[in-house]
This record gives C-alpha cells, structure tokens and sequence, in this order.
C-alpha cells in the first residue's frame, strides 16, 4: 500500500482516517480541500487543478483524501488502493454540523487558510443524497480495475480496525 486515495461522503471521517493512516502507514498525507480551495472559498482554476493532479498522483507514495469527483478517475487510476468510507447519512450529518460548531467563523486544520467553516442547505442535502447518486458512481469507476485493493469501510469500528491490522502488519 504505497498510494492511497480515501474518499467518502462530506462528514464520513476521510480527513482524519487519512491522518491516522498516514501515522501507521508512514505515508505523506495530501488533504485536497486544502490544495483546491484558495481563501474566502475561491476554486482554484480547472487547468491548474489538473495539473496539480497529474503532479500530485506522479508521487511515488501518498494517501489522498477528498472527492473532488472530476479527478477522482485520474487518482484510482494512479492509486494502488481504493478506502470509501460509506458511513451512514446519520453520522456523516451530525459530523458535520458538531464540526461547523466547532469550527465556526475560523479555519479547520486541513483546509486552505481564509476559508472559514461553514454549512449550508445544499450541502447537507448533498451528504442526504450521497448514498443514492455518489456510492453507485464510485462502484462503476472501479469497475475498470479488478487488480486494485477496494475497502469499504462502513463504521468506525472497521475504520479503526483497518487502521489497527495496517500498523501490526507494518511491525
């Protein structure tokens, strides 16, 4: 496991399960949200998203975590193993609103710098519907490789067990 791409729905984990997995993997860890966004919320421009992409995914090792789904064929393609973190709407939805509450009005941690935290209906009802349009997307774009590892962690359980049987495979 040298290249990893972690995606799942807003509020599933991904940022910190790919902390955590780069700690017991000892693997660089990129968080897209912080590569895409530029203060106060500004996409970075399509071109040079691509381009960031195709340099970032040329790196020897990384995990990767974030949807982003324009790129997101470019980075299975590129990645040895695939982690989709499917946890329930329920929890995803409480995630993010206990993270807005925490966060509010500053910046979190691994997002770019002027991008104070914020939640909005549409979001929400994006997370609501992810199961429905996002998880059957993510199934057909790894159909085209068999040869790659594709978890799908489904609690936080299983995500703290494979982090746990990483680090004791790794010993």
């Amino acid at each position: 496991m040298k290249r990893v791409v972690v995606i799942g729905s807003g509020g599933a984990g991904k940022t910190t399960f790919a902390k955590r997995l780069g700690n017991a993997a000892g693997l660089p860890v990129i968080h897209l949200d912080s590569v895409f966004w530029k203060p106060n919320w500004q996409r970075t421009p399509e071109n040079e998203w691509k381009k960031t992409i195709t340099e970032l995914v040329s790196r020897e090792s990384w995990i990767m975590d974030g949807n982003f789904g324009g790129t997101r064929p470019e980075r299975i393609k590129a990645a040895d193993t695939v982690i989709f973190l499917d946890m329930p709407r329920s929890t995803c939805i409480f995630r993010v609103i206990k993270r807005y509450l925490t966060y509010r009005g500053g910046n979190r941690p691994d997002m770019a710098q002027g991008c104070s935290e914020q939640i909005d209906l549409k979001f929400l009802l994006w997370i609501w519907s992810f199961p429905k349009h996002s998880r059957p997307r993510i199934a057909a774009e790894m159909k085209p490789y068999p040869e790659k590892r594709f978890v799908i962690l489904r609690t936080g359980r299983e995500a703290d067990d494979f982090i746990r049987n990483t680090a004791n495979a790794l010993k």
